[in-house]
């Protein structure tokens, strides 16, 4: 990557000022979740509300720092970042006090830290650090493996923690290298497979084998007419369905018993309506209803019945659409949503006007993680996904969400305000 040095720099402050206005929303979000008319206090800092002004000012102070920096520090320490966090994720597993069943947070006083958040923009980082050398090229096979490890040892650090959840996360980037020239194989692969996972555990293995058989079967028989042109199309077929057995009678049951937790498997079998469990989906159900109850224009804001009477647990976190929806009803939510797909949008309009290469595959990671967070955190709230437990980014309460999107976001800004030094 040659550079050319030039004092000039252009911060899109169009970026800037979305950011801000999704704080500034979650921060009026998070207010009304603590809100109690006989003891509100606006600037309580022992509040979720007031601890989460101090998160936002931070953020600032971090954001006002990565723009301070000169730029090339930037792809400088993407590896030494990324493997502090590696070591924080691996010290969790020992150091952490156990929180609901997972080892995620480092205790500090009266804080709590967890690393994971800081370390999807180590991953995104790296990443683009790693596919953006001179001697890799994405037809090569080592240069896949290792651009999937990269995100795969995080994610599996985080799984050993128990926080299923940001693991997800993290294998969303799969999506930056599919932009990147990944054979299309792969995503279909990862969706076939997690198909027949969730069906193997609704149906059971024995019927699910019986249908692929039934599938293999006319699939052979189609291409037996022409023999000839064929025998490796039927050759690959039958590989594919030897495979598919072998996960399904072998593998899911593994998985399903020895590796998710009991609270896991619930999740899983609510949502497949294997089973009804009212403390499982209770969070889930009082969500819905909140959500549903607040109509076409909400009941006000601050107005919120449900959330004032604490029905939906987790609510300032894990659900905090569903004051959203409560309280501005589907016009609200609908302007929210369509507020952070234009910002998503401007996320990948940036990373395409990049004359750096590594510039422009950063911003598809950092595009790839917010659009998980997003999509999976409403996709819970609404009952559409099981619950992992992930925020809604800018909107959730938190410290090291906050911190961890703010450092994604300004590490992009920064580097995106010096696109004009970049030849190629």
């Amino acid at each position: 990557m040659s550079l050319r040095e030039n004092k000039s720099e252009s911060l899109d402050w169009l970026t800037i000022f979305m950011f801000g206005c999704l704080a500034l929303f979650g921060w009026l979000m998070i207010i009304a979740v603590d809100f109690r008319e006989d003891t509100f206090s606006l600037f309580d800092f022992g509040s979720q509300h007031g601890k989460q002004l101090i998160w936002i000012g931070s953020s600032v102070v971090i954001a006002t720092l990565i723009l301070l920096l000169d730029y090339r520090f930037i792809t400088t320490l993407a590896y030494p970042y990324y493997a502090v966090m590696l070591l924080l994720l691996a010290a969790t597993l020992v150091l952490a006090p156990e929180v609901k069943g997972a080892r995620s947070w480092f205790m500090i006083g009266p804080f709590t830290f967890q690393p994971s958040e800081l370390a999807k923009a180590a991953t995104a980082l790296a990443m683009a650090k790693y596919i953006t050398s001179a001697s890799t090229s994405m037809r090569q096979f080592r240069t896949r493996v290792v651009s999937l490890m990269l995100l795969v040892v995080p994610a599996g650090l985080i799984i050993l923690q128990g926080d299923t959840g940001s693991a997800i996360v993290f294998l969303g980037l799969i999506i930056v290298l599919f932009r990147e020239g990944f054979p299309v194989t792969l995503p279909l692969i990862g969706m076939y497979t997690a198909a027949l996972f969730l069906l193997t555990v609704k149906y059971g293995p024995v019927v699910i084998i019986i249908g692929l058989a039934v599938v293999f079967l006319a699939l052979v028989g189609l291409m037996a007419r022409n023999w000839k042109h064929n025998r490796t199309r039927v050759l690959a077929v039958t590989t594919i369905f030897l495979a598919s057995v072998s996960f399904s009678y072998f593998v899911v049951d593994y998985v399903f018993n020895d590796v998710l937790k009991p609270h896991h498997q619930t999740r899983l079998n609510v949502l497949l309506g294997k089973e009804y469990s009212a403390g499982a989906d209770y969070n889930v159900l009082q969500s819905k209803i909140a959500i549903g109850s607040g109509g076409w224009v909400g009941k006000g804001y601050l107005e919120g019945t449900l959330t004032k009477g604490d029905f939906v647990p987790e609510q300032s976190t894990d659900f905090i659409f569903s004051t959203v929806g409560e309280e501005l009803g589907f016009v609200g939510s609908a302007f929210l949503v369509t507020f952070f797909v234009l910002f998503l949008l401007r996320i990948l309009f940036i990373a395409e006007r990049q004359r750096s290469h590594f510039t422009r595959v950063y911003g598809y990671g950092v595009a790839s993680i917010l659009f998980v967070h997003f999509a999976v955190n409403i996709g819970m709230a609404i009952g559409m996904l099981p619950v992992v437990g992930i925020p809604l980014p800018f909107i959730s309460y938190g410290g090291s969400s906050l911190w961890g999107f703010t450092i994604l976001i300004f590490l992009l800004l920064k580097l995106d305000a010096n696109r004009k030094l970049v030849l190629r």
